[in-house]
C-alpha cells in the first residue's frame, strides 16, 4: 500500500514563505520522500518590499518588484493557493481559509509577516496611509496625483517614523515633488535611524537636509484628523495642517497569530528554537516578523528582509532534513550590512567593512537586490529591462519631441 504523501503548508508568500518554498523545491528528494508543498497567500503576487519606494519616482515598474506567484512557481512542484487564513487548528493540523477551504498538513511554516499598528493613535486608522504593500503604494500614488493637479502652493506630507522606511519615503517624495513638497518626519526618539551605523545616519541627515525635509525629534503623534495632525513635544500639543499622513512605525503580530496556543513573547511573537521550530511543536516552523528567534550563538534575530531571507534557507533545509532523517542545522545569522535608498539614483550601503554612498551605492544596491530576486527567470527579465531602459526612455523622448512639433 502506498504511503500518503507528506504535505508541507506554508502560510505567507513574503521573503520567509516564498523563499522557503523555492528552497524546498530545489533540494534533492527521493521519489518516495517528495512532499506536497502548498504556499498560501492572500495576494496573487510576491512583493520585493525594499524596492517598493522606487514606484513613487517611476524608477521601477510594479511587475519588476511584484511578480505573480503563478509565474515564479511555474517550473516548481509548489502549489499556490490564494486565500485569507481564518483559522489554524494546531491540534488537528488543519488550516482554514475564509472561503471555507481547508488544508490539512503534516508540517506547517508560519511566515505571514506583521501588520502596521494604526489603532494606537486616534484617527490614524481612518486618515493615515501605511506603506507595506502594492495596494498601499497605489493608494499613495492616487493621492499624490490628485494633489499634484490642485492649484495649491505646497503639498504637505507628514511621515510618522524616522527609521529606514520613513527616511527612504521622505527622500523619494522630496525628489518627486521638488519645490512643491513640504515634507516632515516625526520621530519619537532623539535621532533618526537610532539603531543604524553612524555612516548611514550621517548620510541620511545630509540627504534630508539637502531636500529641505523637516525633522521633528522627540515628538509623538497625539491624533490624526482630516488635513491635520496633532503633535506632542515636551508636553505641548501643536496642530499641523497636512495633506497626507504616512505611517511607517508600529509593526505588530496579527490577532490570528496571537490566538494560537503556542509560546509567545510580550509582543505576541511566536518563540522558536535555534532550528526555527516552535517551542513544543517541532512540526511547526516560524520565521520573519511574527517570530522571536535566537541563532546558534544566542544572537537575537532582527525582523528584517535580510534575516527572513536567511531563515528561509535554513527552514527549507531543516524540513528536508526532517523528512530524509538527517540532523537539523541551528540557524546562524550573518549580518551582511544595511542598504538604504536616499532619493533618485542615490543610496547608502554599509557592511562587511564597506561604506558607500551616492550613485555607486545606488547601483550596488540594485545589483544585490537583483541577485536576491526569487527566480533566475525573473532576474533575467528585470536585468534586461534595466539595461534597455535608457534606450526606451530616449526613444520615448524623441517621440514626445516630434509630437510637440506637430
Amino acid at each position: 500500500m502506498t504511503e500518503p504523501q507528506t504535505r508541507i503548508c506554508i502560510l505567507g508568500g513574503g521573503f520567509g514563505g516564498l523563499y522557503t518554498a523555492l528552497r524546498l523545491s530545489q533540494l534533492p528528494w527521493q521519489k518516495s520522500e517528495q512532499p506536497e508543498i502548498v504556499l498560501v497567500d492572500q495576494n496573487d503576487h510576491f512583493l520585493f518590499l525594499p524596492l517598493l519606494y522606487e514606484l513613487l519616482t517611476n524608477e521601477l515598474q510594479s511587475w519588476e518588484i511584484a511578480p505573480a506567484f503563478a509565474d515564479l512557481l511555474k517550473d516548481t512542484n509548489v502549489q499556490f493557493c490564494q486565500g485569507i487564513v481564518s483559522e489554524i487548528d494546531i491540534e488537528n493540523k488543519q488550516v482554514k481559509l475564509q472561503d471555507d477551504l481547508q488544508i490539512s498538513y503534516d508540517y506547517l511554516v508560519l511566515a505571514m509577516g506583521g501588520e502596521t499598528a494604526l489603532d494606537k493613535v486616534p484617527g490614524a486608522k481612518d486618515y493615515a496611509i501605511p506603506f507595506r504593500s502594492i495596494a498601499d503604494a497605489y493608494r499613495l500614488e492616487e493621492q499624490l496625483r490628485r494633489l499634484e493637479t490642485l492649484d495649491q502652493d505646497k503639498i504637505r506630507i507628514a511621515i510618522v517614523g524616522g527609521g529606514y522606511s520613513g527616511v527612504e519615503l521622505a527622500c523619494k517624495l522630496a525628489d518627486r515633488l521638488g519645490t512643491k513638497g513640504r515634507i516632515r518626519i516625526i520621530e519619537q526618539a532623539e535621532e533618526i535611524l537610532k539603531t543604524s551605523p553612524e555612516f548611514n545616519q550621517e548620510s541620511a541627515r545630509n540627504a534630508l537636509l539637502n531636500r529641505q525635509v523637516w525633522i521633528d525629534l522627540e515628538t509623538t503623534v497625539a491624533a490624526v484628523e482630516v488635513n491635520k495632525i496633532s503633535l506632542e513635544y515636551r508636553g505641548e500639543i501643536d496642530e499641523i495642517p497636512v495633506d497626507l499622513v504616512l505611517w511607517t512605525v508600529g509593526t505588530q503580530v496579527s490577532p490570528l497569530v496571537r490566538s494560537l496556543p503556542l509560546k509567545h513573547n510580550q509582543r505576541g511573537q511566536i518563540v522558536t528554537t535555534s532550528t526555527l521550530q516552535v517551542i513544543d511543536h517541532p512540526e511547526i516552523f516560524a520565521l520573519g516578523d511574527l517570530a522571536e528567534s535566537q541563532d546558534a550563538d544566542g544572537q537575537k534575530i532582527p525582523t528584517t528582509a535580510q534575516a527572513a531571507f536567511q531563515q528561509a534557507d535554513y527552514t527549507g533545509w531543516n524540513l528536508w532534513a526532517l523528512l530524509t532523517r538527517r540532523p537539523l542545522l541551528p540557524f546562524r545569522y550573518i549580518n551582511l550590512g544595511e542598504m538604504m535608498t536616499l532619493g533618485t539614483n542615490n543610496a547608502t550601503l554599509t557592511g562587511l567593512g564597506i561604506k558607500l554612498e551616492g550613485q555607486f551605492a545606488h547601483l550596488t544596491r540594485r545589483l544585490i537586490y537583483l541577485y536576491r530576486f526569487p527566480t533566475f527567470d525573473h532576474q533575467i527579465r528585470v536585468a534586461f529591462n534595466w539595461m534597455t531602459k535608457p534606450l526606451q526612455d530616449f526613444l520615448i523622448s524623441i517621440d514626445q519631441k516630434m509630437a510637440d512639433r506637430e
